[in-house]
């Protein structure tokens, strides 16, 4: 074992000086561009290491600036989705405000053309089951408002007051089935009552058989119920149905559209009061 250790050893010093020897010889030795071999070898070796090193600097560098810059486009392109997001709402805020501007005018133009007493009301709340149909309104008995007083709309009536308060008012609709007015045909000016049914619709009762009825005819207010001053169009005859010499049903379509009511005047001057209501004064 000891001589096979020398023997290691020698081989080993034999290649260091063996390596040593093309070490200086490399070193003494130049290219034909004068440069000494082993520079130039060491040269290429090195700059293989700064190529690999400076490809992925670079490597990184690029993938960094594209990682800034998808952020940076997810920036601006959230900015963006604010900004139609927001623009948006404007533009349903403005739709809301132009709707309701023509819904005031429009109840300025009634109010100008009715010989009645108004006040003017929005609606603010609604009850809409087949046994109540009521809608609340924000004005009360601060300010004049007492049951029984005719409500109207532009399209036409909508109901009367049941119960105020000091601020507020609750409202039964015409299509509630406990209630009801006195109507006349405007065609023929023939006198009935028209019933609340809880569904959206109206019925035309207590009719002659001789009465002349045909789906198309305006209902308006005959005043006789001491509520609701004559001429205001309550809606339009969708269906007669007979049975002999009698009517057995006839359907009348509101002209008011219950789901859509924002703002309503409330008459406050008494039938008794009233001469003629606008279906009159046209005549």
């Amino acid at each position: 074992m000891p001589a096979l250790d020398v023997r290691r050893r020698s081989g080993y010093l034999f290649l260091a000086v063996l390596v040593a020897q093309v070490v200086i010889i490399s070193a003494q030795v130049s290219t034909r561009s004068g440069t000494p071999a082993l520079e130039a070898v060491a040269l290429g070796l090195f700059s293989e290491v700064q190529r690999v090193g400076s490809a992925a600097v670079r490597g990184v560098r690029e993938a960094w600036t594209g990682y800034v810059d998808l952020r940076g486009a997810r920036a601006e392109n959230d900015a963006l989705l604010r900004q139609l997001r927001d623009a948006r709402i404007a533009l349903q805020q403005e739709r809301a405000l132009a709707q309701r501007t023509r819904g005031l005018q429009q109840l300025l133009e009634l109010r100008e053309q009715v010989a009645v007493e108004t006040a003017a009301a929005n609606v603010i709340g609604a009850a809409a089951t087949p046994d109540f149909r009521t809608i609340t309104i924000d004005k009360g008995t601060g300010g004049g408002l007492r049951p029984d007083m005719a409500v109207i709309a532009p399209s036409g009536v909508v109901g009367r007051v049941v119960v105020p308060s000091a601020r507020a008012a609750k409202v039964q609709l015409l299509i509630d089935r406990n209630a009801a007015a006195g109507a006349l045909i405007e065609r023929t000016r023939a006198q009935g009552v028209v019933l609340g049914t809880g569904d959206g619709y109206l019925e035309l009762d207590y009719l002659s058989g001789m009465v002349d009825i045909v789906p198309g005819d305006t209902v308006v207010t005959s005043g006789i119920d001491g509520i609701f001053p004559k001429g205001f169009v309550i809606g339009w005859v969708d269906e007669v149905e007979r049975s002999g010499s009698t009517y057995k049903r006839v359907t009348v379509r509101p002209a008011v559209d219950f789901s859509r009511l924002e703002e309503v005047l409330v008459v406050l001057t008494p039938p008794a009061l009233d001469s003629a209501g606008p279906a009159e004064a046209r005549r």
